[in-house]
């Protein structure tokens, strides 16, 4: 079985699913150029900026739905539907994996795919035909400890499964106002978003671990884009499934409304052969 990449999407706002733009239409490619390069995922291991706890949780129910995890937005986000196979055997291996670790995992019977998962994914395998297996985390530790995690989840690659972090690059949803309501979706983007997104390439590109778990601090209007870090901290995740000694690769990017920041990353050296599948 082919060892696969572990990839970041930034999913933004549940409005993707309705305007797609240049993030969904990357989505779009996303699935069928894993596919091509690696085969078809044996499943999906998803660590979503929306599914949070005081300690690790594997929702290990033998089905999914979406679950419309928002409010105020169109009703027909509402009535979308995403019901996708879980993954009960995998719970059980991946509790294992991180118990090799030194951490603790629940498994529960419960399902449900938070928006964070579902929005992408209707874009990536819009068949849902591949199982799930959410992860719900502690948005309290900070990104080295996620960096850790990601690590302790590494060998799930080379079996089969693809590891996906699912957040936003950047994400101050008060920025996305407007006078008149929220900015339209190719607004011009904002300088601080720009300023944060090319800062965070740049420092990945260098594999400058030490500034990117500092973000906070280092980064150019890093809490002004991040005022909370749940949205960022999957990315984190997905990096330590790759590898410390392995550059991350930005796959996509570009921005949403404004100040939404839409790139997505991969992880690992397989990162490179999905590139090139996307460009082909």
């Amino acid at each position: 079985m082919n060892t696969l990449p572990s990839i970041f999407l930034s999913h933004g706002s549940p409005m993707i699913t309705l305007e797609p733009g240049a993030a969904g239409a990357f989505m779009r490619r996303l699935g069928p150029a894993i596919d091509a390069a690696f085969g078809r995922p044996r499943a999906i291991l998803a660590v979503s900026a929306h599914s949070l706890t005081r300690e690790p949780v594997l929702l290990a129910a033998a089905r999914h739905a979406a679950v419309p995890d928002f409010g105020g937005f169109p009703q027909a986000l509402y009535e979308m539907r995403y019901d996708a196979p879980g993954a009960p055997a995998l719970a059980q291996e991946v509790k294992a994996l991180l118990a090799e670790s030194g951490v603790a995992a629940h498994v529960v019977d419960e399902g449900g795919l938070d928006h964070g998962i579902w929005t992408p994914l209707r874009y990536v395998y819009p068949e849902a035909d591949v199982p799930v297996l959410p992860l719900a985390w502690m948005p309290m530790a900070p990104p080295a400890q996620q960096f850790a995690l990601g690590q302790a989840l590494a060998a799930l690659r080379e079996r089969g499964v693809l590891v996906m972090g699912s957040g936003s690059i950047t994400h101050n949803l008060r920025m996305l106002s407007t006078f008149t309501g929220r900015a339209p979706l190719d607004a011009p983007e904002k300088a601080e978003s720009a300023g944060f997104r090319h800062w965070f390439a740049e420092r990945a590109a260098e594999r400058d671990w030490d500034a990117l778990f500092d973000y906070r601090a280092r980064a150019p209007h890093g809490a002004l884009m991040h005022p909370s870090d749940e949205h960022l901290l999957p990315w984190y995740v997905a990096a330590g499934a790759g590898g410390r000694d392995t550059t991350p690769l930005r796959l996509h990017e570009s921005h949403a409304y404004g100040a939404l920041g839409m790139d997505a990353y991969g992880f690992g050296v397989e990162a490179q052969r999905l590139r090139e599948a996307l460009a082909a």
